[in-house]
């Protein structure tokens, strides 16, 4: 039977293969008018795999007395490791992360962990100092996995539950960072370095095989647009966007904190009055399982996150994150129950944050999320530099106290931008208050659906499902048309008895 034009114009594209040869499982392919459902299943995925792939990051940290020994090196020259390894996940994430925005994340996930895990093969077998710091900037690179996946898990989960998706994954790049460290740490104290890279390829492996059966393929998005366009658009956000710079400023800030005060965490403990060993395990390392437990509740504070709208989220959480800082201000130095209630705090609610202005900044356009988080990642790693450099310098001239209040001062900066800007203000309203005080967001959605109705019922046409981001809307493509394909299925499956057209 011929296609008539009219349904050749409409008939599905199914693509089955990925990079032109790796096939998809079909029940994984993108069909529009029968949708993978985000399930828990699939979420935990993202996050075991954000967990395994950002550990590349961190494996060489406890292990730089070996590699110094391996390499025939002083300590001074392999320190460029770890700084080459981070300038490498920079590079990455301006250059790599935004693709997420231009081409189809599945095949994209799975080339970045095919490369990640083949240049770690070359870590785990070099001799050379110079090879192992070039790969280490290249694994670094293609480590940027995690940051394709968040946006990827916003556009599948639904819009009540994007918050807590989000915070999943989140709480796997989390626990990766704290995880490499544990252990490299033991791996190479009982036998070779080495084997903590054969490890890493090994884990590597895993996630690529269970990327391959349980990650599903979505559309590209803004294929109208070319990279070039992509990064100007980028470069374009950071000046034009109220939102996303209210978002970064506080970003900067919190990450300072928060590196602030796990790198001098060890000074303070290693000192007066505590004297605790900075070789034993058991004894400052115990303090990093206090931190795990603060990233296990990020699920738990993205369900809240999913019913605040995002700015008073962010509220809640710099308000507890500025009262874990007066704790520690405080008490720090006396007491050790101050920087157990610090230590559990700044991981939880730093994550909360997070979320919250993630999820914000992710409404100023459905079709950018990569590129956006992106900014917001890059803004982390800013403050990541201020918070060691400034923080130590601090602590090492002036003390735990001094140390301690500078962190408490940056949470009161945090505060102070967030109210620049209310909880309803426009997109594009740089300072000031708008829309009322109403902090839930399915009260907040529902106000602005009737509005939207009755606005569409005025012109004549159908209103729209949307996001709620933060007391305004905006429209997910992949999610508001969903009615839309179901109809153009449906009569294509009248109309026309040919199977869709597939694209290898």
């Amino acid at each position: 039977m011929a296609v008539p034009a009219e349904a050749e114009d409409t008939a599905e594209v199914v693509i089955t293969k990925d990079l032109g040869f790796l096939p998809i499982p079909r029940r994984l392919r993108h069909d529009p008018a029968n949708p993978i459902k985000f399930t828990l299943l699939l979420n935990i995925t993202f996050g075991f795999g954000s967990t395994f792939i950002v550990t590349n990051l961190y494996y060489c940290q406890p292990i730089l007395i070996q590699l110094s020994k391996a390499f025939g090196v002083s300590y001074t020259e392999v320190s460029n490791i770890p700084t080459l390894i981070q300038a490498g996940y920079a590079t990455g994430l301006l250059f790599i992360s935004p693709l997420g925005d231009l081409v189809r994340r599945r095949p994209l996930i799975l080339l970045l962990v095919v490369c990640s895990g083949t240049l770690t093969i070359g870590l785990a077998i070099t001799k050379s100092l110079a090879v192992f710091e070039a790969l280490s900037f290249l694994v670094g690179v293609f480590t940027v996995t995690p940051m394709v996946l968040m946006p990827l898990a916003a556009d599948l989960a639904p819009p009540e539950r994007k918050a807590s998706a989000i915070s999943v994954v989140l709480s796997g790049l989390l626990f990766g960072i704290l995880l490499a460290r544990v252990l490299a740490g033991i791996i190479a104290q009982f036998t070779s370095w080495r084997v903590v890279y054969y490890m890493a390829i090994g884990a590597q492996a895993a996630v690529l095989a269970l990327f391959y059966f349980l990650l599903p393929d979505y559309p590209a998005r803004n294929q109208d647009l070319t990279y070039l366009k992509i990064l100007w658009t980028m470069a374009k956000f950071t000046v034009t966007e109220p939102l996303l710079i209210q978002a970064c400023l506080i970003n900067i800030a919190s990450s300072a904190v928060f590196t602030s005060f796990w790198v001098t965490l060890t000074f303070l403990l290693g000192g007066p009055p505590y004297y605790y060993s900075t070789c034993v395990p058991l004894d400052i390392g115990l303090f990093g399982l206090v931190g795990m437990f603060g990233v296990a509740m990020g699920p738990v504070l993205g369900r809240l996150t999913d019913r605040l709208v995002p700015w008073y989220a962010t509220l809640v959480s710099t308000l507890f994150l500025t009262l874990s800082q007066a704790i520690q201000t405080g008490a720090g130095g006396i007491n050790v129950g101050a920087i157990i209630v610090a230590c559990f705090g700044i991981d939880s609610f730093r994550q909360m944050q997070q979320v919250s202005l993630t999820t914000a900044v992710w409404g100023i356009d459905a079709s950018a999320r990569a590129r956006l988080n992106a900014v917001l990642v890059i803004m982390l790693f800013i403050g990541q530099v201020i918070g060691t450099s400034v923080g130590t310098k601090v602590f090492v001239e002036h003390g735990w106290r001094a140390s301690a209040g500078l962190s408490l001062a940056l949470c009161g900066w945090q505060l102070a931008i967030l109210f620049l800007r209310g909880p309803h203000c426009g997109l594009k309203t740089w300072i000031g208050w708008e829309g009322g005080w109403e902090a839930r967001k399915s009260v907040v959605e529902a106000s602005e659906r009737g509005a939207t109705g009755a606005s569409d019922a005025e012109k004549g046409s159908p209103g729209r499902d949307s996001d709620s981001v933060g007391g305004t809307i905006a429209q997910d493509p992949a999610d508001g048309n969903k009615d839309i394909e179901k109809t153009v299925a449906k009569d294509e499956a009248v109309n026309v008895n040919d199977s869709p057209q597939t694209v290898q």
